[in-house]
């Protein structure tokens, strides 16, 4: 297959990012591509409606070139089948409202350190407190679908709780991590399992709860689309109540398979969990299916950790620890030197200083020996992308190893080309920080609050094959809200998928950035779980986000209105007051005034917004509605945006071969569609325009797939493509390397 797709950790590793170059407008268009016979791909087809038996023998018939593999009935209406991409195609347009998606891979990945996070949600605490019968509140009697890489059942800490499950990648009922010495050998399955139910030497937030696992990704925990869906469809069938999805895409769009699957999976009463991505800290970076509109979308906050700064010239960078590395310790000032990418003979005269270093070319395991053979005191190396790097060690290290942004690391090596520098260490306590990994939102297209909560998901120790290791990331945060789940399921059984994320929503902790000021929703959500607080919860409000959608610049005033539902599920009256949200100039809220709702009533109740298109100067307004119910808050997200906001055109480009000799194609996805579209080669070092790949006008949004026919190639060599997408007087670029090989001939002139 094509398009990697990583799980885990949900960190899309890419050599793609926005430049500038050739302006593309200043480029002809050429003669778009002639049609070729397709390559044989397995698509997924959403259909309307469930399809007879009959209407499959038909296509039997007049497709004996497709395979139908399988049929979906719950998580998506459809089915999945092989054949050549032709013919897969025209299949779709003759069944009518279809959607055809192309099946993707998976493949998990995994980061570094830990501590004990529950008491940072309360899951300690909880376990004090009683259900209707009495008993404990650990999760006994409810059962969580685990979609992973399998689970290691015979865990002392997990075989306990382990009540069977389904292996989706070789067809059986045994969901065992693969466990392999060459090096394919997965783990994040069970390590996602313990943080939701261990039970032993380490104690998960349900440690009663029963766990099925869902073997959807396989060896070196690579999977596909087709696999995952078929995993929620058994979950429905086997009709647990909670499933969590650590997984993702870096692709912002709601209408992929997956997040269509999991909205599904809600609607026949699942409590759908998944990761919000480890895209971050930009915005629009929240990926499938943490696009879910019903599903519970997680990020990751820091429990209370101790965080290495270094300081230079009055300015603090602060250190991400490699996994595998031991703490920074330093206490005293150090000299830095410039490493280079960490060679042997970059590392002369280094002995008792810190070294920076620059990500590529070497391991980093081998930057760091080849810096403590050379008696490095430390090592910092540098991303060479954008964003934060996370990575790992191949065993640990004895001296401590961590890394910071491309933009401080350049910043630092611009100053130690003027003068020698001496760095000194600054250990801060933090807690209840919002990750810089952690994706975040709006959703493109229904323009939505995600994530909608945040759990700890910062240095999570937790069960592997074998024993225990710390991870970090997304993954690690998505699990903490599934337990809560199950405890929340406990105590109220009777309540479904809508009344749970409405209390872990309503009752959340809104958090703050170091300047002390709040974090958007679309980057916390409702805000930081508080268990207690959500099982101690007199009144719900739902849905808990609201969602006023994309506002045009026209004269006349918008006057959007959202309808909420509050729940009193007291015993006793609940008098209600509706806060009138931060002022926006051009904004206007109207709510009702305060009034009472009896015991165990609800009252639905509208919120009317009205804005002035001519007074707004913003992209995105967000907010929390305050719901007071006798005095205690419930917090309610809303978002909309104005115009075409400033969402990235395009998103995920992937080229490739094809499985047809010769022939390559590329799949890429634009969130709102395009007036122009391309990919356009240009030569490496010249940057001088050999031709278009492919070039588009007035594309609908969702995902391109298209196979480029080899006639259509131009000669071997290595190209920069330049991929391009403009709508609404926003254009934005891609910029990647593809290689075409020798064995492709230049296309006759």
């Amino acid at each position: 297959m094509l398009k990697k797709w990583y799980i885990c950790l949900l960190i899309f590793l890419v050599s793609a990012q926005i430049v500038s170059a050739a302006p593309v407008s200043d480029l002809k268009s050429p003669p778009l591509p002639s049609e070729n016979q397709r390559s044989e791909q397995t698509a997924i087809f959403m259909t309307p409606k469930d399809l007879t038996q009959q209407e499959l023998i038909e296509i039997k018939e007049t497709y004996p070139d497709i395979k139908i593999r399988q049929q979906f009935q719950y998580a998506l209406k459809g089915f999945s089948a092989k054949g050549p991409f032709t013919s897969l195609e025209k299949l779709a347009k003759e069944i009518p409202m279809t959607k055809l998606s192309v099946v993707n891979q998976y493949k998990s990945m995994n980061l570094f350190q830990s501590r004990d996070n529950l008491d940072i949600i309360g899951a300690q605490e909880v376990r004090g407190m009683f259900d209707s019968k009495h008993q404990r509140l650990t999760g006994k009697g409810v059962k969580i679908g685990v979609i992973d890489t399998g689970v290691d059942y015979r865990h002392e800490d997990l075989r306990r709780n382990y009540g069977g499950g389904r292996d989706l990648v070789d067809g059986d009922a045994d969901p065992m991590e693969t466990m392999d010495t060459k090096g394919l050998g997965t783990f994040h399955g069970t390590h996602v399992a313990g943080v939701i139910a261990a039970n032993g030497r380490m104690m998960g937030v349900a440690p009663e709860a029963t766990i099925i696992g869902y073997r959807a990704l396989g060896p070196g925990g690579m999977g596909t689309t087709e696999q995952v869906v078929a995993a929620i469809e058994q979950a429905i069938k086997d009709k647990i109540d909670i499933i969590n999805l650590s997984l993702g895409n870096n692709v912002n769009g709601p209408d992929l398979p997956l997040s269509v699957a999991l909205n599904n999976a809600v609607d026949h009463g699942v409590i759908a969990v998944t990761s919000s991505g480890n895209s971050g800290p930009n915005i629009w970076t929240v990926g499938s299916p943490g696009t879910a509109s019903k599903a519970i979308s997680v990020g990751a906050s820091t429990p209370t950790m101790e965080i290495p700064y270094i300081e230079i010239g009055g300015e603090r960078i602060r250190l991400h620890p490699l996994q595998g590395t031991i703490p920074w310790d330093l206490d005293r000032s150090y000299e830095l030197v410039d490493g280079g990418i960490g060679k042997k003979e970059q590392l002369t005269q280094i002995e008792g200083k810190i070294v920076l270093m620059e990500r590529g070319e070497l391991t980093f395991s081998e930057k760091v020996s080849n810096a403590e053979n050379a008696g490095a005191k430390a090592v910092i190396i540098y991303n060479n992308t954008q964003g934060p790097l996370m990575g790992n060690l191949t065993q640990t290290s004895p001296i401590p190893v961590m890394s910071i942004t491309k933009k401080d690391g350049q910043k630092l090596k611009k100053q130690l080309e003027k003068e020698v520098t001496l760095i000194k260490t600054i250990i801060n306590e933090e807690k209840d920080t919002l990750a810089d990994f952690s994706s975040r939102g709006p959703v493109t297209a229904t323009w939505e609050v995600k994530p909608d909560i945040l759990a700890p998901g910062v240095a999570i120790n937790s069960t592997i094959p074998g024993g225990y290791l710390p991870l970090q990331g997304t993954s690690m945060a998505a699990p903490h809200v599934a337990g809560a789940c199950a405890l929340l399921k406990q105590a109220h059984p009777d309540w479904g998928p809508e009344k749970i994320k409405a209390a872990l929503m309503n009752y959340a902790k809104p958090l703050y950035n170091e300047k002390g000021e709040l974090y958007r929703t679309y980057e916390q959500g409702a805000g930081r779980i508080q268990l207690q607080e959500s099982l101690e919860a007199e009144a719900l409000v739902y849905p808990s986000s609201l969602k006023f959608g994309k506002f045009k610049m026209i004269n006349e005033n918008h006057e959007h209105q959202q309808t909420i539902t509050i729940e009193n599920t007291s015993q006793k009256p609940k008098k209600i007051a509706i806060q009138i949200p931060k002022k926006h100039k051009g904004i206007t809220w109207h709510v009702p005034m305060p009034f009472e709702i009896p015991a165990g009533e609800k009252k639905v109740v509208k919120i009317q917004m009205t804005a002035e298109p001519a007074q707004l100067t913003d992209k995105i307004y967000d907010g929390n509605i305050i719901i007071e119910s006798d005095g205690i808050p419930l917090h309610l997200p809303y978002l909309f945006v104005l115009e075409e906001p400033d969402y990235p055109r395009v998103m995920g480009f992937d080229f490739g071969a094809s499985d047809h000799p010769g022939n390559y194609r590329y799949e890429v996805y634009l969130p709102g569609g395009a007036e122009e579209f391309g990919v356009a080669l240009f030569h490496p070092d010249t940057y001088q325009f050999v031709q278009f790949l492919d070039w588009k006008r007035n594309v609908d949004k969702g995902l391109i797939q298209e196979e480029i026919s080899a006639d259509s190639l131009p000669e071997q060599g290595m190209y920069v493509a330049m991929v391009f997408a403009r709508k609404a007087d926003q254009e934005d670029r891609v910029e990647t390397i593809v290689q075409i090989p020798s064995h492709v001939e230049s296309p006759s002139k």
